[in-house]
């Protein structure tokens, strides 16, 4: 047996794993929360993160020790990302009762797909660790403090590299011609 197979173990004993579900239950649910951005229900909510720990229960050998919670917080954003999907392909829309936005313009869509994916270019071209630390902020929803820790930095050095980081997305994205 190796070490990650004997730390998938000890991760399926029971009181560990009650223990690991008490310690990560809220930050579950709240990626959930937060990757839904309100379109679940509570119950949804609730339902995918029992998901997330069957995943886990199931996954156990796959955890490299040390990455637990990032391994649950990846497994709880694709859940998340799948439960609205789900949700979304559930929902029946009537044509007659559906009125367009006045201000809707496929334009408006198209520049906002544009700007996402020049955001992502942007991102790749950052230097570490200010883009492992952005994408820990936003893709991981880890806060500043926990992101401290993890890369063994201040909070506040954290703060500052994040508003840095993000002025330099906005001012790139100005200097190419997108409107914020």
């Amino acid at each position: 047996m190796n070490d990650q197979t004997v730390y998938g173990v000890m991760i399926r004993n029971e009181k560990t794993f009650e223990s690991i579900m008490n310690t990560f239950g809220n930050y579950v649910a709240t990626i959930i929360y937060n990757v839904s951005k309100g379109t679940l229900t509570k119950e949804d909510i609730e339902e995918t993160t029992a998901d997330v720990f069957i995943t886990l229960w199931k996954n156990a050998e796959k955890v490299q020790q040390g990455k637990l919670k990032s391994y649950i917080g990846c497994i709880a954003k694709t859940r998340a990302l799948n439960k609205v999907d789900s949700v979304r392909n559930k929902a029946v829309i009537n044509i007659e009762d559906y009125e367009l936005e006045d201000d809707f313009s496929i334009s408006d869509e198209t520049e906002k797909n544009d700007i996402t994916k020049e955001v992502r270019r942007i991102v790749d071209a950052l230097t570490e660790p200010d883009r492992e630390i952005l994408i820990r902020f936003y893709y991981y929803y880890q806060t500043a403090s926990e992101i401290a820790e993890i890369m063994d930095m201040n909070k506040e050095t954290v703060k500052t590299r994040l508003r840095r980081t993000r002025e330099k997305i906005k001012i790139t994205l100005t200097e190419r011609g997108y409107a914020l």
